[in-house]
């Protein structure tokens, strides 16, 4: 399967060089980033810390490759640009880009009447179970007097907050028990804590590739769910299990839930 990386200079864009390098189903025929980062020109892998595989980072898809899908982890600019030219190509599309406005989600939508697109805040096949499980969690304990809170802990070089994934968490709960109120953290004299509400806490230190812990509270007892990752290598790993999900597909926007077969 050949893939072209959106964001392939950065941080994660990096794994995603490594991990497909190492995957015997996979050519990465296009790397590409913005124009003004200072690698480009450079060998992907090169850059990514491994041998040389022979594909230059560029700052456009180049006209002569035909990738059978793209993974798109950049910002969300460079995402609104790319979407564009993968429609124009008839190019499947995997986003992973966190912190897009609700515009821009409804060009997502549209693009998926030409494409198929796998689109999800996070592409841990880890996370995506986890989310299955708080879905479930959610739906037992919606008539039995349950609190809940989410909290998330990401590096220090993280623009988006709270992460798209403790979003998406909040979106399913509350779907699942009629919550309509939310807030991020608590400061000062608030008062008692009203039961219709989802609470988000970030937390930004170091390194850390993603955490998330769910926390359903009763009177009596506690019930928690944790999802840790250890790299980044999990998101990277998920992303080429989505893109090869796509394969066959014709158009329309799906979610991690359908690549692991849990809706």
């Amino acid at each position: 399967m050949k893939i072209a990386l959106h964001g392939a200079a950065g941080r994660m864009g990096q794994r995603l060089v490594v991990c497909g390098a190492a995957d015997p189903d996979v050519e990465i025929v296009a790397a590409i980033d913005v124009a003004s980062h200072p690698k480009i020109g450079t060998d992907a892998g090169t850059n990514a810390g491994i041998d040389p595989i022979g594909v230059p980072l560029t700052a456009e898809l180049p006209e002569d490759v035909h990738p059978d899908a793209m993974i798109d982890f950049s910002q969300p600019a460079g995402l609104e640009a790319m979407l564009g030219r993968c429609v124009m190509r008839r190019i499947p599309l995997v986003i992973a880009t966190t912190g897009l406005t609700a515009d821009q989600i409804a060009i997502i939508d549209e693009a998926a009447k030409v494409i198929p697109i796998v689109f999800a805040p996070n592409m841990s096949m880890g996370v995506n179970v986890c989310m299955k499980l708080a879905e479930i969690g959610a739906r037992a304990l919606a008539d039995h007097d349950a609190d809940v809170e989410i909290l998330e802990r990401h590096h220090r070089y993280k623009k988006d907050s709270p992460s798209g994934t403790a979003l998406k968490f909040g979106e399913l709960i509350a779907k699942e028990m009629g919550i309509t109120n939310f807030r991020n953290g608590r400061e000062g004299i608030v008062g008692e804590r009203p039961h219709n509400e989802i609470a988000y806490h970030a937390i930004r230190v170091g390194d850390d590739p993603g955490q998330h812990t769910v926390v359903f509270g009763m009177l009596g007892e506690t019930l928690e769910l944790t999802v840790r990752c250890s790299s980044r290598d999990g998101y990277a790993k998920g992303a080429y299990a989505a893109a090869k999900f796509l394969q066959g597909k014709e158009s329309g926007r799906f979610s991690m839930f359908d690549v692991l077969g849990l809706n």
